[in-house]
């Protein structure tokens, strides 16, 4: 996640529930190293470190260690520093799966645009994630469509050409192939003369 949600006392209750995060250190983080690993700087990795919080909440709120690491992008020429509670993954790997979370944010920005969830006909718990798993659900199968079918088209297109023939009984590969015949433009000489000039 972004270094703007970063909440230490969340990324606490994540550890206690053994799941892993990532993020951006804050540049005020307050901290202490214990511990500094061996780096390759040939990959962009500065430094490999095991620290704690040295803030007065900060540390009261995540009392465990945390993994610091400094990476340097050789493409853009800026340096990031991460922090996550994850021991076990290469450092570079980690910096990689950071730079993923675009693709994940662009993921759940295109639901919101496109499956639209406007109101949720049930609100407990289970009610809610059901709706929020048929949306990516419907997102993925859509997904899968276009790369199948080869399409060029968007998914927001094949979505609303899904949507208008969402009770046709017809294979899906047909429903593209009648879209794109009856986007040719006819021969104007085949076509029948209505009125006279």
């Amino acid at each position: 996640m972004d270094k703007g949600y970063v909440d230490f006392k969340r990324l606490y209750r994540f550890t206690l529930e053994s799941a892993t995060w990532i993020t951006r250190a804050k540049d005020n983080m307050k901290f202490k190293r214990l511990y500094s690993a061996a780096t390759d700087r040939s990959t962009g990795i500065i430094c490999d470190q095991t620290i704690v919080l040295t803030g007065f909440y900060s540390k009261k709120d995540y009392p465990d260690k945390i993994r610091r690491i400094k990476y340097k992008d050789a493409e853009t020429n800026i340096t990031y520093v991460f922090i996550t509670n994850n021991f076990k993954t290469e450092a570079t790997t980690i910096c990689k799966l950071y730079k993923q979370r675009w693709q994940v944010e662009l993921f759940f920005k295109w639901i919101k645009q496109n499956l639209r969830i406007k109101v949720f006909y049930g609100t407990s718990k289970n009610a809610v994630y059901t709706q929020i798993w048929i949306a990516v659900t419907v997102y993925v199968l859509i997904a899968i469509i276009k790369k199948e079918l080869k399409s060029p088209y968007s998914l927001n297109k094949i979505l609303q050409i899904l949507s208008v023939g969402v009770f046709e009984k017809i294979q899906l590969n047909q429903v593209f192939t009648r879209i794109e015949s009856s986007n040719k433009i006819t021969d104007p000489l085949k076509q029948l003369i209505l009125f006279d000039s």
